[in-house]
């Protein structure tokens, strides 16, 4: 018997709560886990606080990412004791995930825990710390320059902590937008050079604006990533990997034909397993001692109703590891 968090749905009403299930509950996979850390991720706020059409069937296991021992297998890629990482590929959503003592996947979905670090640091990074890195690839790709700032949006949140402490690790010009200009001083602690006010790249504007962001990562979207757009230095790359404000892209094509942007999609769900094991890799030459202190914070699973809906609400900063212990 293991304890997880399971969602449910019966005759209209949802339901979130821990119980004991049996292993044999579990999906079919080649993989059993014992897991040690999920981590509390956008998606799962929606999905634990039923504010979005994020869980496709019922009864589910939430958690988009998490990390454990290998328990048994019947892939030659593994075998008891390995350490795994799992991320995306429509786990908490489809497949059951990791808000629970154990799980179960499909070998190829798995990434060895990189050498030298543990399972408390690999949900510190977790989905969130993966998209940053590719976001961070994407703008090495498109050849951005340290001599140009560089702005993340969302800064607070996961993805945006992770991005603003990668970017600073390798030299950016670190410009960090949020919409709580309390946690200036916390941004700045991750390397951020400036931060301001997400408003003001929000508020209606020309299509084209001064030149400023030589790159950007933008986790928010909507008139904020148009207003990001606007800004653009000539052939500079914007990394998009988020929707917080909003769906929506209220903009022209004037960044794309004038100034030769560059808008490129990030999707680290379902992306190829080589790209996922370099930005692991990368990640943990870079961060090796993850995030400060500040940056993190630790619950269990009877945590997690109460945490969703204010990670959904943009009152989470940072990090929110699950210790699927408690």
């Amino acid at each position: 018997m293991f304890r997880a968090l399971l969602l449910d749905r019966q005759d209209g009403k949802f339901s979130a709560k821990i119980v004991s299930l049996d292993e044999s509950a579990l999906p079919e996979g080649d993989v059993t886990v014992a897991v040690a850390y999920s981590s509390l991720n956008y998606k799962d706020g929606l999905a634990i606080a039923d504010r979005g059409k994020i869980v496709r069937s019922f009864p589910m296991v939430p958690g988009v990412d998490w990390v454990g021992t290998v328990e048994s297998t019947n892939s030659t890629a593994f075998k008891p004791g390995d350490r795994v990482i799992l991320t995306g590929w429509g786990v908490g959503e489809t497949f059951w995930g990791g808000m629970a003592e154990k799980a179960r996947a499909k070998a190829e979905w798995l990434v060895k825990l990189p050498a030298g670090t543990d399972e408390k640091w690999a949900m510190s990074m977790g989905t969130a710390g993966l998209t940053a890195m590719m976001c961070v690839h994407a703008l090495e790709a498109g050849g951005v320059r340290r001599e140009r700032e560089v702005l993340v949006t969302g800064a607070g949140g996961g993805v945006g902590t992770i991005a603003v402490a990668l970017l600073a690790k390798l030299g950016h010009k670190v410009v960090a937008s949020t919409g709580r200009r309390e946690l200036d001083g916390y941004l700045k602690s991750l390397g951020a050079q400036t931060v301001v006010d997400r408003a003001d790249l929000a508020k209606p504007g020309r299509p084209l604006e001064s030149e400023r962001w030589g790159g950007a990562i933008d986790t928010v979207g909507s008139t904020t990533l148009a207003g990001v757009l606007a800004g653009m230095a000539r052939r500079g790359t914007v990394a998009a990997c988020g929707l917080a404000g909003g769906h929506d892209l209220p903009t022209t094509v004037m960044p794309f034909i004038l100034r030769g942007v560059r808008l490129v999609g990030i999707d680290s769900s379902q992306c190829p397993m080589a790209e996922r094991e370099a930005a692991w890799r990368k990640l943990a030459a870079l961060l090796p001692d993850g995030l400060p202190g500040e940056a993190l914070s630790t619950c269990g699973l009877g945590d997690l109703p109460r945490l969703a809906d204010a990670i959904v609400d943009g009152k989470v900063k940072g990090r929110t590891i699950v210790d699927v212990k408690r």
